[in-house]
């Protein structure tokens, strides 16, 4: 078969070295394999029309000589986007697309739907291998539910994936994260102050909970609970108070919010995130009168190699994927669950959002991770 693989969303430590293993495995196989270039955005802006050259701007042949040596880097050396070809803007439409017979949505975005299916068939693939997070797996779901033969693997630094506990990017994130907080101590000490770490996580708080709870910070404040700015407050000056060094540090999710905030949408429909640790260093300072540090990681938590658990991930994700292109057992999720390697419908991906389960992990009063009872609990406490 011809496989086409891409990558889409945000880059996560490990993708490299997935895509090098899926190459090297689909070859061994008996496989043709190219890559998307831009994820879904190379097959809006694929022409059929063109020469070879400008077709291969984002269809790439790929083989193991090409790939020998990109699991030594960082990133997705396909390239990436975010872009979802149901959801495009008129800015975002090639302009060999721009004729009458595409119309926007109520909403003004248009859908390509029917052209990225008419390159699928035009560039002769018979499968396609996702890799991505939310946005990217769920327009994968549309395409599988049109027809076009699909596997999914789920890659992403907030770990929110519905239908698998874990994806490729979790492991090294929580490790970088834990890394820069302890880092982030000796000047927020030197300088007795209130640290506040921002962390990725636009609907689960799954990062800012577990590194808080590796990291032994003071607060967390994750996705799914609104805080109190004063309250948080005051518990933070009883941390900095009962502290030696008389410093006190939380950890907060990009999509955290405040009792009663509202957020804006962005391109896809999201609540915008990203800035949220900013502003609430801000009102810190104005009700204690304390100096803030504030450090939002961000891509310092996705840039680089991946640790040894999402080399390994990536790997057994790999051969899953696989294994069910051999059977032809199409529209399937590789997951883990229950700490388990295994596959579900994409479908799965309707049923809802993955969140962290407040009740067993969460301090909602003390803001803080309640996890003393983890027996029987998965590794990663999902």
């Amino acid at each position: 078969m011809k496989l086409a693989i891409l990558t889409g969303g945000g880059d996560v430590p490990g993708l490299n070295a997935c895509l090098k293993a899926l190459v090297n495995r689909a070859i061994d196989d008996g496989h043709e394999v190219v890559g998307i270039r831009r994820g879904w955005a190379g097959l809006l802006q694929y022409n059929p029309q063109d020469d070879e050259a400008n077709q291969a701007k984002w269809l790439q042949p790929l083989d193991k000589k090409g790939v020998s040596s990109i699991d030594r880097m960082g990133g997705t050396f396909l390239h990436s986007s975010r872009l979802i070809p149901s959801k495009v803007t008129a800015e975002q439409i090639p302009s060999f697309l721009r004729q009458p017979q595409w119309q926007p949505n109520a909403a003004g975005n248009y859908d390509f739907t029917a052209h990225i299916k008419q390159n699928i068939t035009e560039a002769k693939v018979d499968a396609v291998i996702a890799i991505g997070g939310d946005d990217t797996l769920h327009y994968a779901q549309r395409l599988h539910g049109d027809g076009v033969p699909l596997i999914a693997i789920p890659k992403t630094m907030d770990n929110d994936v519905y239908g698998t506990d874990y994806c490729i990017g979790f492991s090294t994130g929580i490790t970088r994260s834990v890394n820069f907080i302890q880092n982030l101590r000796a000047s927020m000490s030197s300088h007795e102050r209130l640290g506040v770490v921002e962390l990725f996580g636009r609907n689960s708080g799954e990062m800012a909970l577990i590194s808080a709870y590796l990291a032994n910070v003071d607060r967390a404040i994750i996705s799914e609970v609104p805080f109190d700015p004063e309250k948080l407050a005051t518990l933070l000056m009883k941390d900095k108070k009962q502290n030696p060094q008389n410093y006190a540090i939380m950890t907060i999710s990009q999509g955290a919010a405040m009792i009663g905030g509202h957020g804006q949408a962005d391109g896809l429909g999201h609540k915008k995130t990203g800035g949220i640790g900013a502003i609430v260093g801000d009102t810190l300072r104005k009700i204690t009168g304390e100096n803030i540090m504030y450090q939002q990681i961000g891509y310092l938590m996705r840039s680089g190699e991946a640790d040894s658990m999402d080399l390994m991930v990536g790997f057994n994700f790999v051969n899953i994927a696989l294994d069910l292109i051999q059977a032809k057992k199409w529209g399937q999720l590789v997951a883990v669950k229950e700490g388990k390697y295994t596959h579900v419908s994409l479908d799965v991906l309707a049923e809802g959002i993955k969140r962290v389960d407040v009740d067993e992990l969460y301090d909602v009063e003390g803001y803080r991770p309640k996890l003393r009872h983890v027996n029987q609990k998965p590794m990663f406490l999902y």
